[in-house]
């Protein structure tokens, strides 16, 4: 069944010195391997928490601060899965990839997303860099059409270079 198409959030997530102290309880991972990836723990209630994962080709600090904006832009405007938000500039240097879509972290495989703590649980999901052209196309047509046609354009999500699927 498709999805309802989601409104992008208003206003920009660009990061600033200031977001990263506005979630200073924050934690960043980095992993290697196949897809190196940095999770970023945000807002938890009663022992839920939300975290993102955002998975890159590089190490790159610019990579946490874009985590961590992820996060403080979810405090304040409560980010689920297939919402939008801007991010002001590109992801990577020379890429047209300027939006997250919150999505389902499908290249770390169904298990990633439900993470078991002691005291509750975390759900984890993917901040996948998109480009201004592929929001209209998500908006109109729903965010289950949009990864279609990420499908069947062949996207690689990790690529900063890709061409837009829209």
């Amino acid at each position: 069944m498709p999805s309802t198409p989601r409104n992008d959030s208003p206003g920009s997530a660009r990061h600033s010195p200031r977001t990263r102290s506005a979630v200073a309880d924050a934690r960043c991972v980095s992993a290697t391997g196949g897809h190196p990836a940095g999770c970023w723990s945000t807002v938890e209630t009663d022992g839920h928490g939300l975290e993102f994962v955002l998975t890159a080709p590089v190490r790159d600090k610019h990579l946490a601060d874009l985590l961590a904006m992820t996060a403080y832009y979810h405090a304040n405007h409560q980010l689920e899965l297939e919402h939008s938000l801007p991010i002001g500039e590109p992801w990577l240097p020379g890429s047209h990839c300027d939006h997250l879509l919150i999505s389902l972290p499908y290249l770390h495989g169904p298990d990633l997303e439900h993470c078991p703590l002691p005291d509750g649980h975390a759900r984890i999901l993917w901040a996948l860099p998109v480009t201004a052209a592929e929001m209209p196309n998500r908006r109109e047509h729903g965010h289950e059409a949009l990864e279609q046609l990420f499908d069947e354009h062949a996207v690689t999500p990790t690529d900063p270079r890709r061409p837009s699927a829209a």
